[in-house]
């Protein structure tokens, strides 16, 4: 294979490897509002639910992700014995949309044409015909592009977590995270989520920061 070949292969696939690595990362944008105070560990916590919200699966299956995020703050669940001190209120939806984008791809990129003695020259496809200066099986031309259309479905996620101190009233820690890309399985992200949220806790005050993680499916 001639080395314009073998460079143009290692940048075909250097390309392909790039665009996979992207496709399996998380992009989240998060921002916190807080007023966290310094001696909190212990406090115990519950969730709050309007309706029958408490009953579904899956919001229980999302809780049980921040539950032990709280956890690893030094806050505790609720005890029987004892009520709790901190509502924690969960929010999460997902939305989807169609996206259509034009994209340039090669076409024919290793075409070549038959060539056995003299023949004439194609600035486009090099010397074929017969007759051509050197006998041999193929004579590479020059890559071709053209345009085609390509659609798939663009997802996004959102994920709400109020912490209220339930004595006062006061929101001590508010949190949202915003993700979008083309996973459409909410609990499969969903964890990412939940580790962008309390990723450097409290983190910034109303300064929005991104995060990115390795999706591992």
């Amino acid at each position: 294979m001639p080395a314009w070949q073998r460079g143009f292969l290692v940048v075909l696939i250097a390309f392909s490897l790039l665009a996979s690595g992207c496709a399996t990362k998380i992009r989240s944008e998060v921002t916190s509002f807080h007023h966290w105070p310094k001696d909190v560990a212990g406090h115990r916590f519950t969730f709050v639910h309007e309706g029958d919200e408490g009953k579904s699966l899956e919001r229980q299956s999302y809780e049980n992700l921040v539950r032990d995020e709280l956890l690893k703050l030094g806050l505790a669940e609720q005890a029987t014995e004892a009520p709790s001190q901190l509502a924690v209120r969960v929010d999460y939806r997902i939305n989807g949309r169609d996206v259509q984008v034009i994209e340039t791809v090669l076409v024919d990129p290793w075409y070549g044409t038959p060539w056995y003695g003299p023949g004439f020259y194609n600035p486009y496809r090099g010397w074929y015909g017969y007759g051509s200066p050197y006998y041999g099986p193929m004579w590479p031309s020059m890559p071709v592009a053209r345009e085609q259309s390509r659609r798939y479905s663009v997802f996004q996620r959102e994920l709400r977590i109020r912490i209220t101190d339930k004595a006062t009233e006061q929101t001590w820690f508010e949190v949202t995270v915003k993700s979008q890309g083309e996973q459409g399985n909410l609990a499969s992200v969903m964890p990412y989520l939940v580790q962008a949220a309390f990723k450097d806790f409290p983190g910034t005050h109303g300064v929005p920061k991104v995060i990115e993680m390795k999706f591992k499916k």
